[in-house]
């Protein structure tokens, strides 16, 4: 496995893989690695993919400076990480390599899918999201892109985008990789101190009992309903975890991201909060089963 800092690099290394008929797959992060990423690079690996990764702190998709400030930097433990995983590249660009004197140009999505949730409570968080990616996916000229579930907006609006720019892509999402008690592996699950680490596991108990909610839906409870299982959860975080901070809990169409009344096939529930002062977010799919 190699380590390159600069774009000419990368592309010096692609064009060498492509000669040898290799197809390239890759996986953009922040760092922080964790079994998360490395399940994706393992997945790019298996696919018989040569493998490139990004480490980059993206700085233009953050807007709180102290979120950035504290986001954690470890190349070394992430290049191990990625050895074993089976990545053959990885690419960390200093931020003047992204983003030189002069940079001047933005991708956006604007739509509806990059105004809410996410795009509501982060300004901005979209278009430095979908800027880097798209410069990422032309840097790497991949044939397949790796993107983890538990971002399930990114997610979405990352197809969007590369949909739109016919950029040839294939984006592959991939199941969210979890904790023993469900907790979905996040970079930010360190910051949270034991309190608030156990507090958390009220997360995906609220994704499990969506599901349960569906499942007994009744005339009378009308827990089919997007809206009525919405409400079920906040009270339910209420009482489990009062001092927990709620940004926005739906239950939504899992392409559109707009909320969903009665669930006649599935959709997705998504989650943001703050536990502890630590902002995580979380989804999953609900599935009514006739």
């Amino acid at each position: 496995m190699q380590t390159v800092s600069f774009i000419g690099d990368v592309r010096e290394v692609v064009e060498n893989a492509r000669a040898a008929g290799r197809r390239i797959g890759f996986v953009p992060t922040m760092g922080a690695l964790h079994a998360g990423h490395a399940a994706l690079i393992r997945q790019a690996h298996e696919e018989g993919c040569f493998v490139i990764v990004s480490v980059f702190v993206n700085p233009a998709q953050f807007n709180d400076a102290g979120d950035l400030a504290a986001y954690p930097r470890t190349l070394t433990a992430d290049e191990a990480v990625c050895r074993e995983a089976g990545a053959d590249l990885v690419f960390a660009p200093e931020v003047s390599e992204i983003y030189p004197a002069g940079f001047a140009t933005q991708v956006t999505v604007d739509s509806p899918l990059t105004k809410a949730w996410e795009g509501h409570f982060r300004p901005g968080h979209f278009a430095g999201v979908t800027t880097v990616v798209a410069k990422l996916l032309l840097i790497a000229q991949c044939d397949r892109a790796f993107f983890g579930e538990k971002d399930w907006q990114q997610l979405a609006v990352v197809r969007q985008m590369v949909r739109d720019l016919a950029m040839g892509v294939a984006i592959v999402g991939s199941p969210t990789v979890r904790e023993s008690d469900g907790l979905a592996m996040s970079s930010r699950n360190v910051r949270l101190s034991p309190e608030a680490r156990k507090t958390a596991k009220i997360i995906p108990y609220l994704l499990d009992t969506a599901q349960d909610l569906l499942d007994s839906a009744t005339p009378e409870t009308q827990t089919d309903k997007g809206g009525v299982i919405a409400a079920w959860l906040r009270t339910l975080l209420e009482s489990n975890a009062p001092d927990a901070r709620l940004d926005y809990l739906a239950v939504v169409d899992p392409d559109t991201l707009v909320e969903v009344d009665e669930i006649t096939n599935y959709a997705q529930v998504i989650i943001a909060v703050h536990i502890g002062g630590v902002r995580l977010i979380d989804n999953r799919k609900i599935v009514k089963r006739f």
